[in-house]
């Protein structure tokens, strides 16, 4: 990829399924000599440890390790020349406000082959994200308020996971606030839960942990939302508006102030 042209976003224009895959010898055999499966390894590693803008990109492509076609591998590809534009980019702590935030999304049926949607969660410490995913969800939500109150209770299970690693290390977090866009009313009425009846006993939880005061949950609008990113494909702006949203940045363009 060293003589591959750089790019500065990733394309939202890519749609894979599996009947993108290889269906004769013939084919299989020249995808063998791709080393898909060593790339979207390495993919991996860069997008636990520091790059959350290539999460949901990164985990369409891990789909496809056992039997990957030509599409597949222009993905990976694409992804390579936008790490290649961005090697400069950085995640950036530092805004004086040590305080826990935590952002939910989910896209409903973004799975074409499964019809599975997409969870996304993202949590924000002083200024920076220090934990991500993004996921498929076990099983097939028959609505988006569904899909969203899934993600929504994922998403508090690590914020109180945070909470309690923050305390150990004597930075005590209070007032903790879950951002989505969605699934809020589900989680303070019961009387919605009539009307929800199809939605697994686990994923109530969420309202058990707002009834104790474990967070609150906040609305935010779509177009704030940083976590986004980790489950859907964005514009172009919209997807930079994610990325520096969770403080990854280039360090040269940051204006530090006391």
């Amino acid at each position: 990829m060293t003589n591959f042209k750089p790019v500065c976003s990733l394309a939202s224009h890519f749609k894979l399924s599996s009947k993108q895959c290889p269906l004769s010898d013939e084919e299989r055999n020249e995808m063998k000599k791709v080393p898909y499966a060593s790339a979207v390894g390495s993919l991996m590693y860069v997008m636990v440890c520091t790059r959350p803008d290539i999460a949901h990109v990164v985990g369409m492509v891990s789909q496809f390790l056992s039997n990957p076609g030509k599409e597949h591998w222009s993905v990976v590809k694409w992804i390579l020349r936008y790490l290649k534009g961005t090697s400069s980019f950085n995640l950036c702590f530092g805004n004086n406000k040590h305080v826990l935030d935590g952002y939910t999304d989910a896209y409903m049926a973004g799975d074409v082959d499964s019809r599975k949607s997409t969870s996304g969660y993202l949590m924000k410490f002083a200024g920076g994200a220090v934990l991500w995913q993004s996921r498929l969800q076990k099983y097939v939500a028959l609505s988006t308020i569904e899909a969203e109150y899934i993600t929504l209770t994922k998403g508090g299970k690590k914020l109180l996971w945070m909470k309690k690693f923050l305390y150990e290390l004597s930075l005590v977090q209070e007032n903790l606030v879950l951002h989505c866009d969605s699934a809020i009313h589900l989680g303070k009425h019961p009387t919605f839960h009539s009307r929800s009846k199809h939605i697994e006993v686990r994923s109530q939880w969420i309202r058990d942990a707002m009834e104790m005061k474990s967070f609150v949950v906040g609305k935010i609008h779509n177009d704030n939302i940083a976590s986004d990113m980790m489950t859907e494909p964005l514009s172009r702006e919209k997807f930079e508006f994610c990325r520096m949203k969770v403080g990854l940045v280039e360090p040269s363009k940051l204006k530090f102030t006391r």
